[in-house]
């Protein structure tokens, strides 16, 4: 007998009373091959028959439970067959369902397509709103009819309940929910509401029903006087609400105390970086706080505890200055924005209070700042914190009375010695308010009366004054505009406007103000870097006269100036008035003067001048008149010459240099004269420490001495700190070694990273810090040298992460001599840095490099693209891997055929542009753990890609699109769940982009096959 419809078959073997094994042998006797049970429906045509009458059929469901257990029918078409049965009041029945459910509801597998993986999420989707309604019905006739006893409605309830509490209590199955949640939201976005499509042949429970039927089980149980349900429920109900968001939960570090990579980048910004915006700093701490799992409090007392010690170490002058600005100004500012990032359950104002009772504990360092700064820091700080809202004022209230308290055992200075002396805090907090008043000052017309203004430029000069208020405008980000200003004032003031009646008085306070706006913006460039004054030039739009000086003409660290340079030649006419108004007169004349001309052309003046020296023609009087001349009024034109001069002596053999040293010698010490202009000898100040500056390098490559009048600190305390004489990389390994026994990273120290940095270049400074971290053996070694070693890269992160993912770690994994070096300690420690300098890279790339690592300009690094040529012209691997355009479908349905498109991963689906460096850099790193974990031979190199695969898992944040990981082929989910350590439905979870469809269907695939 050919029977072709399937009820009639099932109708037969009951008649029959068939066994189950032989229904099974005539069922495929009677269908030809090519159907499979599942589109025939098998599971939903067995479930009808059975559950015609009040009770279930038991032949048939014997039937059903030989195909689930043959695996005749998938599990998914029997959960959407279950989640179809809506009559709740015919307990045998339900009783009947939720016994073939307690089968195989802990142990749901699929190892077909993908695209049936994500059918069975959808139809566990189902299955688990189906059980909800169920055990809410049950709850309901509990309470309705059967309030006396045990009735069966309670045995019925405690049954569901079990079931729900087996299926939710494997992770697998709330991995498989959590996929079928994201794939029903993105049917509804992609279809709009209501329109089923054509995807959704089976109905899929929506999470919002999920949600509603859970409320409303919550409501019925809650009338229910039996608490062992009620907190079986409430565990339900808990693990349901935690699906969505499975992979936030992070646990803190609660064992550790000192963090040293926030230590150094707070350091590294305090001591670099002042002008930086504050913006990239606060992602830049976000992103360490993240990947290190960092509680607030601890994480905001360590940002304290840099910057005291900051304070403490930082050298006498400006450097000390900085320090009080960022301190007091910037960290509170920071603050604020980092009070956006972190919501967690408490408030942030009551971490910043235990952050700060934490610091109070630390007496010593707090004495040591007080001392140094000769105040109350705390008492400023507190004061700062509260009015911008980061303390209540009755914290700000009891720290400060506690505060007080520790102060009275502290050991006091001698009253007499810093009476007299201001203390630093709070001038740099008064001075900020006074820079906003300056800056309004200066928009002010002057053109009438310019000897106000010059008035308020001399009370800026005097003292310690100027440099209050550059370090409290730099760290508001209020110097650039400062400097905006200085740069109109020296325009307007080059040369006069009154046609050719101009009074003495008018000549010497345009000459003045010219001086003065020339000199603060060297002493600006010099302490702050040049990228302060540079403006973001309009095309076409004129550049102004200081800009033009600075870039072509002034010596700075790291630049080789061409004194033959056409801007040291102006019209030579000009140059011969200037060298017979310097030799003739007694005085230099202020009337009339072209200032501007006057300074481009003094270069060229001074080599006639010295060719005359040198040749006999004037004698050594006639040149002290000349210098005395040049400085005599108006410093600015002996900033020039000294710049000609340093860049000329640079080119001039060992005997033939005296004449020309002699000549910066002779400019940079003061004019004993009565018939100066006014400020002179603050004026005088500001120009010898800008002398030293740019003389200082060219001073030590001919190893002269000249000596600048001192003031009595260090103008340059950073300056020349390599042992002379001593190969740097061991300078390097020594300095590395410190710092590790140490345990964190001074300024002094970031320095001389960044000199050697500089000099050995990036690839030599990353290569050998890695060779040091792969020689220690001990575990909590290996893991503070990765804290320190992230901070050190923390110098120019981009160009060292592009070295360390592009070379470096290539080199370590492909070739197997190198292997036994990527054992554990070391190993893991390796992939914990590589994973954390590729999310910080990745993270900030996308936003502006600052302007630290601006200043590099980098030739040691090969073009990434011909590295690794990604260019239409030059099709590389990975471009023919993306180009092939094979189903998709395929591949996942066989992993193992390693073809052309197996290296498609979310980025390019996301549309990332590879021309980018760093992408490609990624994209080629993951192409090579992909095939590592798809070769036949296992070592080390392959537990290393594991260990860089869990730290990526252990950083990322949920829902982080656009992560690192996009760069993964799809196919290496499969070979990594392979890796026991990895084979967790989490794992999975998080290392797929599961925005994308394909990405969940790969998601899925892989579960289900676990």
């Amino acid at each position: 007998m050919k029977v072709v419809n399937l009820k009639q078959a099932i109708l037969q073997a009951w008649k029959e009373r068939w066994s189950d094994y032989q229904w099974a042998i005539n069922m495929k006797k009677f269908f030809p091959k090519g159907a499979t049970w599942d589109i025939l429906n098998l599971a939903e045509a067995l479930l009808e028959q059975a559950m015609i009458g009040p009770s279930p059929n038991p032949l048939i469901l014997s039937y059903l439970k030989y195909a689930i257990s043959s695996q005749m029918v998938s599990y998914s078409s029997v959960l959407t067959a279950i989640s179809k049965f809506d009559d709740f009041s015919r307990d045998l029945c339900v009783q009947a369902l939720l016994d073939i459910l307690d089968m195989f509801c802990d142990r749901l597998s699929c190892h077909g397509k993908a695209e049936e993986c994500v059918g069975l999420c959808r139809a566990l989707l189902s299955a688990l709103h189906w059980l909800l309604r169920c055990t809410a019905a049950s709850a309901e006739r509990l309470q309705e009819g059967l309030e006396a006893g045990t009735g069966p409605g309670e045995k019925q309830l405690a049954m569901c309940l079990q079931r729900l509490e087996k299926t939710l209590s494997s992770t697998k199955n709330r991995a498989l929910l959590h996929i079928a949640k994201l794939e029903e939201a993105s049917l509804h976005t992609s279809q709009g509401l209501g329109q089923g499509g054509t995807r959704a042949s089976q109905p899929t429970a929506s999470w919002t029903a999920i949600e509603h039927s859970l409320l409303k089980l919550g409501e019925i149980l809650a009338n229910l006087s039996n608490p062992q349900l009620q907190s079986q429920a409430e565990q339900c109900g808990t693990l349901i609400r935690s699906i969505p968001t499975m992979l936030s939960v992070h646990s803190e570090q609660l064992h550790k105390t000192g963090f040293p990579t926030v230590h150094a980048v707070v350091l590294l910004e305090g001591t670099m970086n002042l002008t930086g915006e504050t913006q990239p700093l606060v992602e830049q701490l976000m992103m360490v706080k993240r990947m290190q799992h960092i509680p607030t409090p601890l994480f905001v007392l360590e940002i304290w505890k840099a910057c005291f010690v900051g304070l403490i170490e930082s050298p006498e002058g400006t450097e000390e200055l900085k320090w009080t600005a960022f301190t007091f100004l910037k960290i509170p500012q920071v603050l604020v924005k980092l009070k956006k990032y972190c919501h967690g359950d408490k408030d942030f104002t009551e971490d910043v209070h235990s952050a700060f009772e934490f610091l109070l504990k630390l007496t010593p360092l707090l004495d040591k700042a007080d001392q140094r700064c000769n105040c109350d820091c705390t008492n400023f700080l507190l004061t700062e914190c509260s009015k911008q809202g980061l303390l209540s004022e009755a914290s700000v209230n009891s720290l400060t009375a506690k505060r007080t308290e520790d102060r009275e055992q502290a050991p006091q200075l001698k009253s007499g010695e810093n009476a007299n002396i201001q203390p630093n805090p709070g001038l740099i907090l008064r001075a900020e308010p006074t820079v906003t008043n300056i800056l309004k000052t200066m928009d002010a017309d002057h053109s009438k009366s310019p000897e106000g203004l010059l008035g308020v430029l001399g009370h800026m000069l005097s003292g310690k004054s100027l440099d209050l208020l550059l370090a409290a405008a730099a760290a508001t980000g209020k110097l650039k505009s400062f400097a905006r200003k200085f740069i109109n004032l020296n325009e307007l003031n080059e040369f006069t406007t009154h046609g050719n009646g101009e009074s003495t008085k008018a000549a010497s306070v345009r000459a003045l103000l010219f001086d003065i706006s020339f000199l603060m913006l060297c002493h600006v460039a010099q302490t702050y870097g040049s990228e302060v004054i540079l403006s973001e030039s309009s095309p076409g739009a004129e550049v102004p006269f200081f800009e033009t000086w600075m870039q072509t003409c002034m010596p700075e660290e790291g630049k080789i100036l061409n004194p033959d340079h056409p801007c040291f030649r102006p019209d030579s006419t000009k140059v011969e008035s200037l060298v017979a108004l310097l030799n003739n007169s007694s005085e230099m004349k202020l009337v009339q003067m072209k200032w501007h001309e006057a300074c481009l052309s003094i270069s060229a003046a001074i080599l006639e001048i010295l060719n005359a020296w040198e040749n006999g023609v004037l004698a050594f009087e006639s040149i002290q008149k000349i210098t005395d001349n040049i400085k005599g009024k108006v410093c600015s034109l002996a900033v020039c010459a000294v710049a000609w001069l340093v860049a000329h002596v640079r080119m001039l053999g060992l005997d033939e240099r005296e004449k020309s040293l002699q000549m910066i010698r002779q400019l940079a010490g003061p004019l004993y004269s009565e018939n100066t202009l006014q400020f002179y000898n603050e004026r005088v100040v500001i120009m010898n420490s800008i002398l030293e500056h740019m003389c200082a390098d060219v001073l030590q490559q001919t190893a002269t001495q000249i000596k600048f009048p001192s003031t009595g600190v260090d103008t340059m305390p950073y300056w020349n700190l390599l042992p002379p004489k001593r190969p740097i990389k061991e300078v390097l390994t020594d300095m590395f070694a410190k710092v590790l026994e140490k345990g964190w990273v001074d300024s002094r120290s970031i320095h001389i990273f960044d000199t050697l940095l500089h000099m050995g270049g990036v690839y030599w400074f990353c290569n050998n810090l890695i060779k040091e971290l792969l020689k220690e053996t001990r575990k909590e070694h290996t893991l503070r040298a990765v804290e320190l070693l992230y901070s050190i890269f923390c110098l120019d992160m981009q160009q060292v992460t592009l070295v360390l993912l592009g070379h470096i770690l290539p080199g370590l994994l492909t070739d197997s001599s190198k292997w036994h070096s990527l054992m554990d300690p070391p190993g893991t420690a390796l992939a914990k840095l590589a994973v954390w300098c590729a999310l910080s890279s990745y993270s900030s790339h996308k936003g502006q490099a600052s302007s630290r690592q601006k200043k590099r300009h980098r030739e040691d690094i090969e073009d990434y693209s011909s590295l690794f040529p990604l260019d239409d012209t030059q099709p590389s691997k990975l471009m023919r891997l993306l180009s092939s355009n094979e189903d998709d479908a395929n591949i996942l349905s066989s992993p193992t055929d390693r073809s052309m498109s197996s290296s498609l991963s979310a980025s390019q689906l996301h549309t990332v542009n590879m021309r980018d460096p760093l992408n490609r850099v990624l994209a080629n790193l993951f192409l090579l753990i992909s095939s590592i974990l798809g070769s036949r031979t296992a070592g080390p190199h392959t537990q290393f890609v594991q260990w860089f695969m869990e730290e990526c898992v252990d950083c990322l944040e949920q829902g982080s699109r656009g992560s690192i990981l996009q760069f993964m082929p799809f196919t290496t989910v499969s070979e990594l769940v392979k890796v026991s350590a990895m084979s967790s439905p989490k794992v999975v979870l998080a290392i797929t982009d599961l925005s994308l469809p394909l990405g969940r269907q790969v998601a899925a695939k892989a579960i289900a096959a676990l």
